[in-house]
């Protein structure tokens, strides 16, 4: 099931995408009674998928995300490549640098070398902590495409990396959840202005989703729509003013963002 997050007319709501653009209507909303964070029901009411803006499908609490967990990426950046006992990278991206699909990127104004990082994000359906291996299904609602697109000069020169990753519109998330899906061997490519980047599949990661989910609750509650960025395949390169980024996840779909210089 996918469900996405819309609005219409300044109302926002969430709803269960049917049909795709391969059929003569398009694409359907069929809006859902409450939040798919608990029960719920389909109301019935329709929408055309074009008649409404999508919106990121989640309002993250935070985005917890996990560096260097493709080897291939670890190695283009000149690190050390982790091992799958040694305990995964994990870092902050706020709730205010989250965007939806065909939200504009903002190109910081204190970097001159921002990046591109496909990534599987994991959202997390209710709240946990201390999460057992077994009980990971559990708690995870689905799967959306994510881009944890960074500063990569400022990373560099900076110990942490808040301000590198964490800019405003610095993490595109849509275009909806996906919420039946087997997440440990899909296909993920990004493509800048129509051209191939990256491609890689998430079997590559060096920790598995169940690996960082038990791993991350250890620390902190999670919270429904909490967002796990599960790391980036190699292929990571420079975003340019005007140009439209791409990431689709096989069973997902395509999240496209456009980048604007900020006056």
């Amino acid at each position: 099931m996918r469900i996405a997050r819309f609005s219409l007319d300044g109302n926002v709501a969430f709803g269960v995408v049917e049909g795709d653009d391969a059929t003569d209507a398009g694409p359907v909303l069929d809006i859902i009674k409450g939040h798919p964070f608990a029960e719920f029901e389909r109301s019935g009411q329709k929408l055309p998928m074009d008649k409404v803006r999508l919106l990121p499908p989640v309002l993250p609490n935070k985005v917890v995300a996990v560096g260097r967990n493709y080897a291939e990426h670890a190695r283009e950046l000149g690190h050390e490549v982790p091992e799958a006992r040694d305990a995964p990278i994990v870092f902050f991206k706020p709730s205010t640098s989250v965007c939806g699909p065909g939200d504009p990127i903002g190109y910081p104004s204190f970097s001159s070398e921002v990046h591109y990082e496909a990534e599987l994000a994991v959202v997390i359906g209710r709240m946990c902590k201390d999460v057992p291996r077994e009980r990971v299904k559990d708690v995870v609602l689905g799967y959306t495409c994510g881009n944890d697109v960074t500063a990569r000069d400022v990373q560099r020169a900076e110990s942490q990396w808040a301000r590198a990753k964490g800019f405003d519109t610095s993490c595109p998330l849509g275009p909806w959840v996906e919420t039946e899906l087997d997440a440990s061997d899909l296909g993920l490519m990004c493509t800048v202005n129509g051209e191939q980047r990256q491609l890689g599949r998430t079997s590559e990661m060096i920790r598995s989703v169940e690996d960082l989910v038990v791993h991350i609750s250890e620390a902190m509650t999670l919270l429904p729509g909490d967002v796990i960025l599960t790391g980036t395949p190699a292929g990571v390169g420079p975003l340019h003013d005007g140009d439209e980024v791409a990431v689709t996840i096989e069973g997902i779909g395509t999240l496209t963002n456009k980048v604007v210089k900020r006056d």
